[in-house]
């Protein structure tokens, strides 16, 4: 027997809201086929991510506030971004603590912990490795930054993809080492950013993949940008749109 049945509200983040909303759907489909509630409540706003890593303290803050707000009756927040979670999990009451606001920070962890990145609610939370996903291609994983040194996440998230029907789950070399994105880095440090990613980028080549997948759209879009200037076929996709994925079986 599966878990009870729960109501997920859904923290879509800037970047899926408005370039990838294929992922946030992906995530409802998941959910719903798992049996569980999603709601989205349209009141959210950035999380103050770019601000707080900017050093903006209080307008991150008055952001932070305001997700506390928008998200305060909900017992269960999901999304489809590990380094947005991570934003909340770690900057918000770090950043209320530099300015010895006990009271906001306090506020600001009790939120904290009733969110949880997509695959770590499917992992952690539910308890579930096959989400009934079909997808017969050869697929890489990058484990981002935030996702494994944040949020401390890795195997998880290999597990979900290696209980896909039809997917072959590839070893990239130096799996772990960043692509050079980092949001703020990868504007001030343009030079060593696209490096970096020249060098993920040939290390997921060199394993024949056909999906490069991730919990994060803003590092896919690093390298699938450095990706489609040499032409390549590699596909770029978040690991919620392979779970959602139910391909027909081939003949």
């Amino acid at each position: 027997m599966g878990p009870a049945a729960m109501k997920v509200a859904l923290f879509i983040t800037c970047v899926n809201d408005g370039l990838f909303p294929d992922t946030p759907r992906a995530v409802v489909e998941v959910l719903e086929r798992l049996g569980h509630e999603v709601v989205f409540p349209t009141e959210q706003t950035c999380c103050g991510q770019m601000h707080l890593n900017a050093g903006y303290r209080p307008e991150g803050l008055h952001l932070a506030q305001r997700f506390r707000q928008v998200f305060s009756d909900y017992d269960v927040i999901v999304s489809p971004s590990a380094s947005c979670v991570g934003t909340v999990r770690e900057l918000y009451g770090d950043s209320a603590r530099a300015i010895n606001d006990a009271v906001l920070e306090e506020e600001l962890e009790d939120i904290a912990s009733r969110v949880y990145e997509f695959s770590e609610f499917l992992t952690n939370v539910l308890k579930v490795d096959d989400v009934g996903a079909r997808f017969t291609h050869r697929v890489a994983y990058h484990p981002t930054c935030h996702s494994l040194r944040v949020l401390g996440m890795n195997e998880g998230p290999k597990n979900l993809l290696r209980h896909v029907e039809g997917l072959e789950l590839v070893e990239v070399p130096n799996e772990d080492s960043c692509c050079g994105f980092g949001g703020m880095f990868a504007i001030k440090n343009a030079a060593t950013s696209s490096a970096m990613g020249d060098d993920k980028l040939t290390s997921v080549s060199s394993t024949g993949a056909e999906v490069l997948c991730a919990l994060d759209n803003s590092c896919l879009t690093h390298i699938g940008g450095l990706s489609s200037r040499q032409d390549s076929k590699l596909r770029i996709m978040h690991l919620a749109e392979i779970l959602a994925a139910q391909e027909p079986t081939r003949v």
